[in-house]
């Protein structure tokens, strides 16, 4: 089983030119959202006041799937149930990984630990260079990525490679996509790599294609 630069894979399944795509999207769903509540009463008391990120997240979860519908991003999206039957979430199919997208109110810290994102986490151990899980070296699932935003107020967003423990955050993340040019190519320096490094790349991916068809995927 081959292991990876966790920055490496996520510019590979999502690429850079991409980035510029998601401060966009996340700054017209706020503006929607905020719109929407100044404009219906019934979303001025208090209750709905104390949720509007909910209403937010709605708003993100519409810019996504409409963009991915148009094509300008050039993947595919599933809603898929939570691990307990309260509804479903937006997940982005990547070639050999997903996404899914939260508000999380600190930059650095994944979201709260629902079953579907400690699933997905879990997924990410035989994928990257993790000693502590080395035990664990069997595909469970493809990799899961996440797009974190904001709590409330766009200050930031990230992509990120979630570490399987929560407490630890993250593998990698990418700079505050906030910060780039929007619509535009950005500067960033290309996660560094090397032949071996590309190597073991093919030979992951050819692994979770053949996960990908074995288990219907």
């Amino acid at each position: 089983m081959e292991t990876v630069s966790p920055e490496l894979f996520l510019q590979d399944q999502f690429p850079r030119q991409y980035w510029p795509l998601i401060p966009t999207t996340l700054m017209t769903a706020y503006e929607a959202a905020q719109r929407l509540a100044t404009e219906e009463p019934m979303l001025q008391v208090e209750s709905a006041l104390d949720n509007h990120g909910r209403l937010i997240s709605w708003a993100v979860d519409f810019g996504f799937k409409r963009l991915i519908e148009s094509g300008r991003l050039p993947f595919d999206f599933r809603w898929k149930p939570f691990a307990k039957p309260t509804g479903r979430y937006l997940e982005i199919r990547l070639p050999h990984s997903v996404v899914s997208i939260s508000q999380v109110s600190e930059a650095n810290k994944q979201p709260r630990s629902v079953e579907f994102r400690k699933n997905g986490r879990l997924n990410n151990e035989p994928c990257f260079d993790l000693p502590e899980f080395e035990a664990e070296q069997q595909i469970k699932g493809l990799p899961h990525l996440l797009i974190t935003h904001g709590h409330q107020t766009l200050e930031f967003a990230h992509l990120g490679v979630p570490h399987p423990i929560h407490s630890q955050g993250f593998r990698y993340q990418s700079p505050n996509l906030m910060l780039l040019p929007h619509e535009l190519d950005d500067d960033l320096p290309p996660a560094e790599n090397t032949d071996t490094d590309f190597e073991a790349l093919g030979l992951l991916k050819q692994d979770l294609e053949q996960w990908r068809r074995e288990n219907d995927a």
